[in-house]
């Protein structure tokens, strides 16, 4: 498997682990809820695309820096990423109820629809662990493209989920299982960027 390939792979997977039961997914329900399907959908992978095109950028920087000093910065990220998870896994449940599912789409322009979902999930990716992870992966494997790529498709994935199955993804699937299991990965991640940082 190529590098390319092997970072997009990586990308994907590490992304679509850490989003599928983060707030992303979440909000893009509750958008759904309040708003026709395509305008959310259109907004929240606009706001992916510049959000990846940042992360992105910010790793292939640390590409720049020195190998040692770039092992450390990408060990701090997902040290950042592995402890947001594992303490979002592990906090008690607070889960509100919001029952938004009795709210039908709300008759609004798709461009207000839009802007208004890009603008939530904009604000909501900021310092996130998928955009950690998509620099540190960016600078540990020096394909920005690829691992963008990889992300933003994963990304899309999920907005994709949310809004076509809309609640019912949500009383499936164990968001704070999968954060566990995210989390302790990206432990993994950040031991093993200390281990070459040291060695």
């Amino acid at each position: 498997m190529s590098s390319a390939l092997w970072a997009f792979a990586a990308s994907f997977g590490l992304i679509l682990a850490v989003e599928l039961p983060d707030k992303t997914l979440v909000a893009t329900l509750v958008l759904t809820t309040r708003f026709r399907g395509w305008p959310v959908f259109a907004g929240v992978c606009a706001a992916f695309v510049v959000q990846c095109v940042i992360a992105v950028a910010f790793g292939s920087v640390l590409t720049m820096l020195p190998e040692t000093l770039v092992s450390l910065v990408v060990a701090a990220m997902f040290g950042i990423g592995a402890f947001m998870l594992l303490r979002e896994g592990f906090s008690p449940d607070a889960d509100g109820g919001e029952d938004a599912s009795r709210i039908g789409p709300a008759p609004v322009s798709f461009l207000r629809s839009a802007l208004t979902s890009f603008g939530v999930l904009f604000a909501a990716e900021w310092g996130d662990a998928s955009q950690l992870a998509t620099a540190g992966l960016t600078a540990r494997y020096g394909q920005p493209l690829a691992v963008g790529l990889g992300a933003l498709t994963a990304l899309v994935g999920v907005a994709g989920i949310a809004v076509i199955i809309g609640q019912k993804v949500r009383s499936r699937i164990r968001p704070k299982i999968i954060q566990r299991v995210a989390g302790f990965v990206f432990a993994g991640f950040t031991l093993f960027a200390l281990w070459g940082a040291l060695a």
